[in-house]
């Protein structure tokens, strides 16, 4: 589970929610993203960037699993953004959120202002990039995007795509069942999860904006891993998460089934 906060207060239980779900091997199953985009207020960015960096640097990030969304390359705020961000706290950065992605041209732009900037601040590091997808240009490209390096994950920005259309898909399908339905958003998140998978990265699923509803999100991360292929799905409020977490495990017959194959397998000595 991706999780989204936008101001210092959600950010701070984010972490502690953060902690309730280690995994054995000592990572978390639900990443941070600190939003510097949509969820943060106008005109208070260079506020909200300066509390990022204490948070990024802060003990309670005690994972490292924290990543930040920066506003759009085509916003003069961007590169403000990652030069803030690298410049306080460059070396603890789990991943940039870039949205609006529409070409690799663009991303690997952004890459280089990344890399310039981490070089300027003496950081021997790769930050790894998770590109939102949002409009029908990113839809065509999607195979370049999904083979840079320096993607991990593609994230499908459900109600920007549906926006940018102008009306052309009708707003009740931002959530369910319409946006498992309609044919044209069937389609593109199938493209998403297709190219995530067939690059060895992450197909990252739109949130459920039915935030009275937690028991929505998980019958929508179901849907979405179970149909489509998606392995992580973004939530945007704290009951979500057990809920998205859930619906994106395998089942208990699944894990018995693994569990007998891999026994069977060792004791005849992998043969």
């Amino acid at each position: 589970c991706e999780h989204i906060a936008g101001n210092e207060k959600f950010a701070r239980k984010a972490f502690e929610l953060q902690e309730r779900y280690v995994h054995p091997d000592g990572t978390s199953l639900v990443d941070i993203t600190l939003d510097l985009e949509d969820g943060a207020p106008v005109g208070n960015e260079e506020s909200l960037r300066k509390a990022f960096v204490s948070l990024i640097n802060a003990p309670e990030n005690r994972l490292r699993q924290a990543g930040v969304r920066v506003h759009a390359p085509t916003s003069s705020l961007c590169e403000k953004d990652i030069e803030a961000l690298i410049q306080g706290a460059g070396a603890r950065i789990a991943y940039i959120t870039i949205p609006k992605v529409t070409n690799a041209r663009g991303v690997q732009w952004i890459e280089g202002v990344i890399s310039h900037y981490l070089a300027r601040a003496g950081i021997e590091r790769k930050i790894p990039l998770h590109l939102l997808i949002e409009t029908p240009d990113a839809i065509k490209n999607i195979e370049e995007l999904a083979q840079l390096p320096c993607v991990r994950s593609l994230d499908f920005g459900l109600m920007d795509f549906i926006s940018h259309l102008g009306g052309a898909i009708s707003a009740d399908c931002m959530r369910s069942p319409g946006q498992f339905n309609h044919p044209l958003l069937r389609n593109v998140k199938e493209t998403i999860a297709l190219a995530a998978l067939r690059n060895n990265k992450i197909a990252n699923h739109n949130v459920t904006v039915e935030v009275r509803k937690p028991e929505q999100a998980y019958q929508d991360a179901f849907k979405a891993r179970h149909d489509f292929g998606f392995l992580r799905m973004w939530s945007i409020h704290p009951e979500q998460v057990p809920h998205i977490i859930r619906g994106m495990m395998p089942s208990a017959d699944e894990i018995r089934e693994a569990h007998e194959i891999l026994t069977a397998a060792r004791k005849a000595n992998w043969g």
